[in-house]
């Protein structure tokens, strides 16, 4: 693996490694009200802020990551009871069309791992090794081979699924959370919490029964 991490800031920080394998988390648009987001990054920087303050070095770098894994863990029960908030991949129109893309863009710009298409969000595991470097960078814009595969994605799912509905507008919200797996216990863990994201949603009992839940055969 590349020890060059590439950097871009949009609301949120994201570092992209090369040839790393990742966990992306996406949703629809005002999935989320904007108070609730707003409140919920908020809390997140200053408890950050807190702990540069009391630790440093390779402590300081672990108790980010079990800071971040609480505030996806927060943000994701959110998603995962939606109240008076899009729902469009509930429908299996929009959850067929993102999956078909899904699984489009392996392996050319990732190797497929798993995915699970929830009513507002979606789970992603990808693998970017030996994936081509992406086009030059447009005038003002940073490209990674992670950024541009996930702005494919969602700029063709959001497009076909935009023209269903028969509105202009964003399907999807611009920003993603994207998570380097460090190594295969965590990788374990990530693929777990894909594969039952449904059955603790309460939607199946067993995640084999849930519809738009996928697993590389590879992997089982």
């Amino acid at each position: 693996m590349s020890t060059m991490t590439e950097f871009f800031q949009r609301n949120l920080p994201h570092y992209h490694i090369a040839n790393a394998t990742y966990f992306v988390t996406f949703r629809l648009a005002d999935s989320l009200p904007i108070e609730t987001w707003k409140k919920l990054q908020e809390e997140y920087e200053l408890e950050k802020r807190l702990l540069e303050n009391k630790f440093q070095g390779n402590e300081l770098h672990e108790e980010r990551y079990k800071t971040q894994k609480r505030y996806f863990a927060r943000f994701d029960a959110l998603l995962d009871h939606p109240k008076d908030s899009p729902r469009w991949l509930a429908e299996p129109r929009f959850a067929d069309i993102v999956s078909r893309e899904i699984h489009a863009l392996h392996p050319d710009f990732y190797r497929l791992y798993a995915y699970c298409i929830m009513s507002n969000h979606i789970h992603l595991l990808i693998d970017q090794q030996n994936i081509l470097k992406p086009p030059p960078p447009k005038k003002g814009q940073i490209y990674t081979a992670l950024s541009h595969a996930m702005r494919l994605l969602k700029g063709r799912t959001g497009y076909a699924c935009a023209q269903m509905l028969g509105r202009k507008g964003a399907f999807w919200q611009h920003e993603s959370y994207d998570h380097v797996v460090r190594d295969e216990k965590e990788f374990e863990r990530i693929l777990n919490y894909i594969a039952n994201n449904p059955v603790k949603a309460g939607l199946v009992v067993r995640w084999e029964d849930y519809s738009y839940t996928y697993i590389n055969p590879d992997l089982q």
